[in-house]
């Protein structure tokens, strides 16, 4: 750890009885580890695509420059004369190569969906450019037609739909472009305050059509975690003196300070603060005892992302956080909330389990990090990757620390009892362990709980790190499966949390999808080790299990069925077929049977896609939805199909449900082992 001008030491002690805590599909088979893939070549990362170790005057400094510049970067980009790009943030390699994070205004309105990343060469020529959405912003209409007064109606009824306590609004109102689904649209979004039905602050944003009246989307901005109330031991902390009073205050980190709440949930709080230089006793009863878990938690965080990634706290300027603790009254979770840059734990049952370990702190930071980065929305898929960030920078934080009273590890809340029966909260080798995680990619889990629809991003991690099959690390015994019943080789978990975290910073949007978290991961697999190279490899074969992707050597390992004769797909027109006919195999289908479909269109949101298997019965692979608003079909889905024959005609059938697009299957195939 890096060295601090003042350090105290925490008391360690007895720690507390740890009672149950209360926490607010798709078939795998298992992989053998009697057949292990066999071990790939290290590769040494790439110096020069490295993060540079910026201090907060050099980031400020191209920030500055990258503002100077904002109105050629729009014309290099081809932006409209109403369009304006606001930089949020910039990443520089260690070969000169700058990451530009942009916000996006359209007439001056802020554009929701409308971020986007331009990289560029040391030369300042743009190299790539990932956005949130490739919606073009035309015909948005610049007039109003329903009152504000009837979105915020419309916003006050979502949160009481929710069972919010005190809901109320802050304002009126504010005009956006909605651009993040389907087409650009006027909107206004509102913000209900108050309290959640479990006491978390409310921030829950709802966007709604300017003309219709229509609402858009909703999602809620106070990010939740929970996890364990297990005490590190003795550490060492950063903290400041101001005469004879010591203050927990960390000025080797960005003044990160850690304060009472004393029972409330509004407010800052009250610094930590006494006469001598030692905090807490180990025991939940001494108020001391969270702030010193909540303080250790926060600096571990810091210097990991320092050490590791060349970021100097959460927005790289060297300005803390703060942490609040001792929030509510048996208040049994932990929160990030981006309007008091703060986390925020809450004391657990009985007041007797502060929420404030190591994994938990690390993850309610990062929400932090998340936020001002990608900045992923945090409701359907882009707010599964949210909660899986979060999961898998803590479990990085976990293991960078070292610690030998919490030994790094790949699970969630490991150290409290939280169901009764000593089992954690999620696993990342096997999410579905706890009941409803979930372990695989499929075409409906953005409309799952974003803790649960996090787990394939979490099993993808474990993977990336670990591989498949049975393990023990740390002394916890691990055994992960894969989606297509295949192994995976690890590249080790230095090597997948940068992976992760220069996808986080540098290509990851707002609105990225499991897909999108493939492409962005493979790129920055690509600029550190090569597309040749056994780590690039080894990320295709990860998203492969869990569903995502198809494996490095192109399929999966089987045998594959193809139909690459083209058909097209009417406009709003009845279903089309392509069939494949199996021939050959024995038995029935396989419980993962691997479905890459290859469809061109101009708006995808329009198509239903089912497989339907030889005994004539149908498996939806693809809902028609007015929010997904890309152009192509290009997945691999899973399908539990061991109902069918392997034998026999196999057909995609694929419908245009909306009119003024078109398209046609390309191609498709089946992967059967």
């Amino acid at each position: 750890m890096r060295p601090t001008s003042h350090r105290r030491a925490v008391a360690g002690g007895a720690l507390a009885a740890v009672t149950a805590l209360l926490a607010v599909t798709a078939t795998t088979a298992p992989a053998t580890a009697a057949d292990p893939a066999p071990a790939a070549k290290p590769t040494a990362a790439r110096t020069g695509a490295l993060p540079a170790d910026l201090s907060p005057a050099q980031r400020a400094a191209l920030i500055r420059a990258a503002e100077a510049k904002t109105a050629s970067v729009a014309a290099e980009l081809d932006l409209g004369a109403q369009e304006k790009l606001l930089v949020r943030d910039v990443v520089k390699d260690r070969d000169g190569t700058l990451h530009t994070r942009y916000e996006r205004t359209w007439a001056g309105l802020p554009v929701l969906g409308g971020d986007l990343v331009v990289a560029a060469e040391p030369d300042g020529t743009p190299a790539t450019v990932t956005k949130a959405s490739r919606n073009a912003l035309k015909g948005i209409a610049t007039k109003a037609e329903i009152a504000p007064s009837a979105a915020k109606k419309q916003a006050l009824n979502a949160a009481e739909a929710h069972d919010a306590e005190k809901a109320a609004t802050d304002g009126a109102p504010r005009q956006v472009v909605w651009n993040a689904d389907g087409k650009p649209v006027l909107a206004f979004e509102t913000v209900v305050g108050g309290l959640q039905h479990d006491g978390t602050p409310n921030e829950l944003h709802v966007v709604t059509d300017a003309a219709t009246g229509e609402k858009l989307h909703e999602w809620q901005a106070v990010e939740n975690g929970t996890g364990n109330t297990q005490y590190s031991g003795t550490v060492t902390l950063g903290s400041t003196k101001s005469g004879s009073t010591w203050n927990l205050t960390d000025a080797g980190r960005g003044n990160h300070r850690t304060n009472n709440l004393n029972r409330s949930t509004s407010g800052t709080g009250t610094l930590f603060s006494g006469p001598d230089d030692v905090w807490g006793n180990g025991l939940a009863s001494n108020t001391e005892t969270a702030a010193a878990d909540a303080a250790y938690g926060a600096q571990a965080t810091w210097d990991y992302y320092k050490d590791v990634h060349g970021r100097s706290g959460i927005r790289g300027d060297g300005v803390g956080a703060y942490s609040r603790v001792h929030y509510g009254n048996n208040y049994v979770n932990a929160f990030w909330q981006d309007s008091c840059f703060c986390m925020t734990y809450g004391d657990g049952a009985g007041n007797a389990k502060p929420l404030t370990s190591l994994d938990v702190a690390a993850h309610e930071m990062t929400h932090g990090l998340t936020s001002v980065t990608a900045k992923l929305v945090y409701s359907g898929e882009s707010g599964g990757l949210n909660e899986a960030t979060s999961d898998i920078l803590a479990a990085a934080v976990e293991f960078h620390e070292n610690n030998a009273a919490d030994k790094g590890d790949y699970l969630i809340g490991e150290k409290i009892d939280i169901n009764g029966n000593g089992t954690p909260l999620r696993y990342m080798d096997k999410p579905s362990r706890d009941g409803k995680s979930k372990d695989s990619w499929y075409s409906g889990i953005g409309s799952v709980d974003v803790h649960y629809s996090s787990g394939p991003a979490n099993h993808f991690f474990y993977l990336l790190s670990e591989g498949s099959g049975a393990k023990t690390v740390n002394g916890v015994s691990y055994d992960s499966p894969t989606a297509d019943g295949l192994p995976v080789t690890g590249i080790g978990r230095d090597k997948a949390a940068l992976i992760w975290f220069k996808a986080l910073t540098t290509k990851f949007t707002s609105t990225t999808n499991y897909a999108g978290a493939r492409t962005g991961t493979l790129a920055v697999a690509g600029e550190l080790y090569g597309t040749s190279s056994a780590e690039y490899k080894a990320v295709q074969d990860a998203w492969a299990g869990v569903a995502v992707g198809a494996r490095s050597g192109g399929g999966s390992g089987g045998t594959t069925f193809e139909n690459t004769t083209a058909v097209a797909i009417p406009d709003a027109g009845a279903a089309v077929t392509s069939d494949i006919t199996v021939t050959g195999r024995t038995g029935n289908a396989p419980a993962a049977l691997q479905v890459t479909v290859d469809i061109s269109h101009t708006w995808r949101g329009d198509l239903v896609i089912d497989l339907v298997g030889p005994n004539g019965t149908a498996y939806r692979l693809k809902n028609a939805s007015s929010s997904d608003s890309a152009d192509n079909v290009q997945e691999t889905y899973t399908v539990n199909a061991s109902a069918q024959t392997a034998n026999g005609t196999w057909k995609l059938r694929v419908q245009d449900t909306a009119r003024s697009d078109t398209g046609r299957i390309n191609s498709w195939k089946i992967v059967l082992p």
